[in-house]
């Protein structure tokens, strides 16, 4: 059972990210200046620790994109699966996707009670 994962659209905008910056990573925001927005960077360029979440890979053209969230965070989202899209728009400026007239969105959805069960308990 997997927590995260990507429409097409966002597939396509992070292969072109990626061609343009290497390999990437994701960090949900957790609000402030940036909203709920999943924010995303070159890989490494944000700094996780032990207060965060790895909620899984985005695994694009074999390659994998990890997702992560902080742990107080991810209290609140641990029965939602969630799923990045790209909308148009201007997201943050911290998100490498700005400078493009484009955003990264997250949909949302519960788990259902069996999805529930099959997932790990460490959060990835």
């Amino acid at each position: 059972m997997e927590r995260v994962a990507l429409t097409e659209e966002a597939a396509e905008l992070i292969r072109r990210l990626r061609a343009d910056h290497g390999e990437l990573m994701f960090h949900q925001s957790g609000g402030c200046c940036d909203g709920s927005a999943p924010m995303c960077y070159p890989a490494g360029e944000f700094r996780t620790g032990g207060s965060d979440v790895h909620l899984g890979d985005l695994v694009v053209d074999g390659s994998p994109v990890p997702v992560w969230m902080s742990s107080a965070q991810f209290e609140y989202w641990k029965h939602t699966h969630l799923t990045i899209d790209v909308v148009p728009g201007r997201g943050s400026g911290f998100s490498l996707e700005a400078p493009l007239g484009v955003r990264f969105l997250v949909r949302s959805r519960l788990f259902t009670d069996e999805e529930v069960s099959a997932l790990p308990r460490d959060g990835g």
